[in-house]
């Protein structure tokens, strides 16, 4: 009687343009993989590299599949991607043949390391493999995408977030529109083809599958663009297709889930068609829960730069997206957010800059505050040459001066008008602590990094009232605070308080009603600016 074959998959944190599967997000990618490894009939185990660092195990296996790579690197609160090295020294410890998936697997010098470089759709070859079948790097068939992804559902529960925070990243189609032109210069979709998208049946039923296991919190983001499911892909840009749109949208959301956001949108698309593209947000807003955010790639603002990369939109329809969404999506949401806000995407070190494209980019991010409009996020990022090698004049200090800088005149003040003091989000997961602040985040796409300037338990759900504004970050305090047995340092935070008339409040508790808050502080106009912030339960 023959062993049964074990597969075993190591989760390094891939975080790429249209698929993210950083903490705490699961990536479709691994769950494909485990469902392609199941349909081969091995015994799959699962381990994240975050587990490994704490000193977990790697199972014994016949193969073993490493996704890991940034292609689109960013900053992360608690859960790192795996390093270059530790892909190099993990090779070491696998057990079988040793398979790399991910950005990573584009990098030729993993050959020393691994003897398979997956770079293509690492689920197609495990499965292969594990059939006693050649390394082929073709990508899987549709029926194999679903199949597969029912399949591995299941690994989802394996998750060291599960099942909160733990939210699972969808995917809808894979590709780009603009394949046969090559698409944007620094992306990697074109490199997938044609798009091929998966029918609304079939991604609801993974939902489900999801829902079932307990899984509460979806996110349809790994696409180029959710406003172009089911759009008409003859069309340049795609037209888009309010029907199916509405169809996937309306059938997930009865499935109860916590969250429900998506990612990545064409700016194009929706200013080429605003008649269809107003029906999409529309159908976003109504089914999705609030604070979701569509990430919008303009890249770049010079008009030079547009043309020399081959990018999707110009300055004034990623504009006329950013006011479109305002428009429908600016009705606040349970979240304490708009129900849906615009992100924007901004690439320096392109082909085609001059030392005047960042003063484009400037006037164009001046243009979006002249408006009144909201920008929930924005990312500033230097290109990654994976396709090709780039020659730009803009030199690093001058990019790191220009991210500064908009950090400072763009990002603190659209966080004003975002969340104004004595705004409330709910539902804030916190994640870490560092020294007395503790930072957490809502659910969901983008959220924001909210820190509270005094100890609060790790891994629970509070409200939080913002007071103060960073630049990427907010301060907030729980809410309502409990002035009566909340900690010193958090009567401290509350606005205008300070730290001698904190003391005077800390040492008159219990205060029984507003008129023994005002009496403790002195002071009227700090009472009632703090009226709203506060209970007065008493401790038991």
């Amino acid at each position: 009687m023959s062993r049964e074959l074990r597969a075993v998959i190591v989760d390094g944190f891939v975080d790429e343009p249209a698929c993210l599967g950083v903490p705490p997000y699961l990536s479709p990618q691994i769950r494909a993989a485990a469902g392609a490894a199941a349909d081969a009939g091995a015994e799959v185990s699962y381990v994240t590299i975050g587990q490994l660092r704490n000193g977990a195990a790697i199972p014994k296996a016949d193969v073993s599949l490493v996704m890991a790579g940034t292609a689109v690197p960013g900053k992360y609160l608690r859960a790192m991607p795996a390093s270059g090295r530790e892909v190099r020294e993990l090779a070491g410890r696998l057990p079988g043949i040793r398979v790399l998936g991910g950005p990573a697997a584009s990098d030729p010098s993993h050959d020393e390391w691994y003897h398979v470089r997956a770079r293509h759709d690492p689920a197609r070859v495990l499965n292969g493999l594990l059939r006693g079948e050649e390394p082929s790097d073709r990508w899987r068939s549709i029926e194999e995408w679903n199949r597969w992804l029912l399949l591995g559902a299941v690994v989802s529960t394996e998750h060291p977030d599960f099942p909160q925070p733990l939210i699972a990243e969808i995917e809808t189609y894979r590709g780009c529109p603009r394949y046969a032109s090559g698409g944007c210069s620094f992306c990697i979709e074109p490199m997938k083809g044609a798009p091929i998208t998966r029918d609304e049946e079939d991604i609801i039923a993974e939902c489900a599958a999801l829902r079932k296991l307990g899984v509460t919190n979806f996110r349809l983001g790994a696409q180029t663009c959710i406003v172009s499911y089911k759009a008409d892909m003859s069309a340049d840009p795609p037209r888009p297709n309010p029907a199916a749109v509405e169809r996937l949208f309306a059938d997930i959301a009865a499935l109860g889930p916590d969250v429900l956001h998506v990612d990545n949108a064409n700016p194009a698309v929706i200013a080429t068609y605003p008649d269809e593209a107003r029906e999409v947000l529309r159908s976003l807003v109504k089914h999705c829960t609030g604070g979701n955010v569509l990430a919008l790639g303009l890249e770049s603002a010079d008009p030079a730069v547009k043309d020399a990369n081959n990018l999707n939109a110009t300055a004034e329809q990623a504009l006329e997206a950013i006011r479109m969404i305002n428009e429908v999506g600016g009705p606040i949401g349970e979240s304490g957010l708009p129900r849906l806000l615009p992100g924007l995407n901004l690439i320096i070190g392109l082909d085609g800059e001059t030392p005047r494209t960042l003063d484009l980019d400037r006037a164009f991010l001046g243009a979006v505050m002249d408006s009144g409009c909201l920008l929930r996020r924005l990312n500033i990022r230097q290109v990654i040459p994976v396709r090709k090698e780039y020659r730009s004049p803009v030199t690093r200090s001058q990019f790191i001066r220009f991210k500064e800088d908009v950090r400072e005149s763009i990002d603190r003040p659209m966080l004003q008008r975002l969340t104004p003091a004595g705004t409330v989000l709910r539902n804030v997961y916190t994640e870490v602590r560092e020294g007395n602040t503790t930072f957490g985040r809502q659910i969901g796409s983008y959220p924001l990094l909210v820190g509270f300037p005094y100890p609060i338990e790790l891994g629970r759900f509070v409200d939080a009232a913002v007071v103060s504004w960073g630049r990427r970050s907010i301060t907030a305090i729980e809410h309502p605070l409990n002035v009566n047995t909340c900690s010193l340092a958090a009567l401290e935070s509350l606005p205008g308080v300070g730290r001698k008339r904190a003391i005077r409040l800390f040492r008159k508790r219990p205060l029984r009603s507003f008129d023994d808050l005002a009496a403790a502080l002195d002071d009227r106009s700090v009472a009632d600016n703090v009226r709203g912030l506060v209970t007065f339960d008493q401790a038991r």
